[in-house]
């Protein structure tokens, strides 16, 4: 395996390879035996709620001078694209009515 000079001080500081580079044998500690019986994976209903309230405290809401904004700005965007499908359909609807007769 390649690795760069980076990546190998890396490992040699984290203790995974000797000064040579070659691979150190995990320590004693680092081969313990996996536990008996796996950690759930499932939260409790309370738990959850925590953590709900949690990431919703580090959102950026936006004010109330932010929302007026953007939603007259997507309104103003709306009523736009409203008028310019239903000209498009008129005109439209009066040329195929035109190539008819």
């Amino acid at each position: 395996m390649s690795m760069n000079r980076e990546t190998k001080r890396l490992m040699r500081k984290q203790g995974q390879v000797d000064a040579e580079g070659s691979p150190v044998a995990p320590s004693q500690d680092a081969r313990k035996a996996p536990s008996a019986k796996p950690p759930s994976m499932r939260t409790t209903p309370a738990q959850y709620i925590r953590e709900v309230q949690d990431e919703l405290r580090k959102v950026a809401w936006p004010t109330r001078k932010e929302t007026v904004n953007y939603s007259s700005i997507v309104g103003a965007a709306l009523v736009a694209l409203t008028g310019i499908i239903f000209a498009l359909n008129f005109v439209l609807q009066k040329g195929v009515a035109f190539l008819m007769k």
